[in-house]
């Protein structure tokens, strides 16, 4: 195998790389909805510990009464001064940025 056999594999390989993530990112354009959890739940961990959480793995449509975004629909629970307190919030499918949050 000579240097120019090599060099039009790599350049091919790194073409192939390319066009599967942009792919992928067509195909599934949405944040992981695992990091979007652990990104809340560590900015909770700043007030008081978790005792739980979930997320739900489908997106949902959220409208705020003007524009409809994809969300993650999910739950966090922990205990502070002695009182179980339970959040459900709606996070950005995109950004991960919550876009609702209640305490119920």
């Amino acid at each position: 195998m000579n240097l120019k056999d090599f060099t039009i594999g790599l350049v091919t390989g790194v073409a192939a790389a390319v066009i599967v993530k942009e792919m992928s990112n067509r195909v599934a354009p949405y944040a992981n909805p695992d990091h979007i959890l652990t990104n809340i739940k560590d900015e909770f961990k700043k007030q008081a510990p978790i005792d739980g959480s979930w997320i739900y793995m489908k997106t949902e449509n959220f409208s705020n009464g003007f524009t409809e975004t994809p969300v993650y629909r999910g739950g966090i629970s922990r205990t502070m001064n002695g009182e179980l307190e339970n959040y459900e919030f709606a996070a950005d499918a995109r950004s991960g940025a919550i876009v609702d949050i209640k305490q119920v």
